[in-house]
């Protein structure tokens, strides 16, 4: 059931539903999403960061998600987030990936569209959808610096002009979220993303999610997000229930027995994010 995003995210968004990306971290991540995808009968995007990819490489991951994809009766999307270059989003594509993020949201305007048309030109004929990022998520991704000075959020001119230009075939926004963890309440900008919405047709993502309430979510999709990236709460579900075991089990030198209660968290996190997204069933 291994599959691309594009047809994924267009039925999320004819269907006013949301698809989760959830960042896997090594085979004991990729077990517990497929798990919980299969539980709820979801479509499910698995995703890696640079960061991750250079704790091992984009082979090994594309290896580990492919397994989990061909053994899977639900569809399954292996993507790149957060691509920081061409030559990432090209060496992916070589490594099985079936969906890559092209992240120019830190360089001028005129910087961006170049660089995301750059990818989309060699995507587009191999069937490899694009994702970009207009405006700023803040926060932090892996080990990057926080994003600080200009507006965070996406202008919805600026959003059309831009899609249009480089071909993108999802576009994630800036409308208030982070990433990393939160210092206070999260509050999406509901408004900006409804203008945004009224602009585009394309699947709009939403960055930063962990942490996130699941209404503010819910209504989010309502406003057009079709695609909803969840990290941080994966880390830390996994590292409770390791953690956990190992605190009462001091002795124990056997790895797989701790993973299974970071699993199991991991798990209960992705089930309940799939049913509040409204992808259950609709696989």
């Amino acid at each position: 059931m291994l599959a691309t995003t594009k047809e994924m995210l267009l039925d999320a968004q004819a269907g006013h539903y949301a698809v989760g990306a959830f960042n896997v971290e090594n085979l004991e991540f990729v077990m517990a999403v497929i798990r919980a995808a299969e539980d709820r009968r979801s479509p499910v995007i698995m995703q890696t960061t640079p960061g991750t990819v250079k704790y091992a490489n984009l082979d090994y991951f594309a290896a580990l998600c492919r397994v989990a994809a061909e053994e899977a009766s639900v569809p399954v999307a292996i993507h790149l987030d957060h691509g920081d270059g061409f030559g990432r989003c090209v060496q992916a594509m070589h490594a099985g990936y079936t969906s890559v993020m092209i992240d120019g949201s830190h360089v001028p305007f005129e910087e961006n569209v170049a660089l995301t048309a750059s990818v989309t030109k060699v995507a587009g004929p191999v069937g490899i959808p694009v994702e970009a990022e207009l405006g700023k998520v803040g926060g932090k991704e892996d080990d990057g610096p926080a994003v600080e000075g200009e507006s965070p959020y996406t202008d919805p001119d600026q959003a059309e002009e831009f899609v249009a230009r480089t071909g993108c075939s999802s576009l994630a926004v800036g409308v208030g979220t982070v990433h990393g963890i939160y210092k206070g309440t999260p509050h999406i900008e509901q408004g900006i993303l409804s203008s945004i919405r009224e602009r585009l047709d394309v699947p709009l993502v939403l960055h930063g999610t962990s942490g996130v309430p699941d209404d503010q979510v819910a209504e989010a999709i309502r406003n057009g997000i079709c695609k909803v990236n969840y990290a941080t709460e994966l880390r830390q579900a996994y590292t409770r229930g390791f953690m956990g075991y190992m605190e009462e089990n001091p002795s124990c030198f056997d790895p797989k027995k701790p993973a299974a209660p970071g699993m199991d968290q991991i798990f209960a996190v992705v089930a309940s994010h799939m049913d509040n997204l409204g992808s259950t069933r609709k696989a």
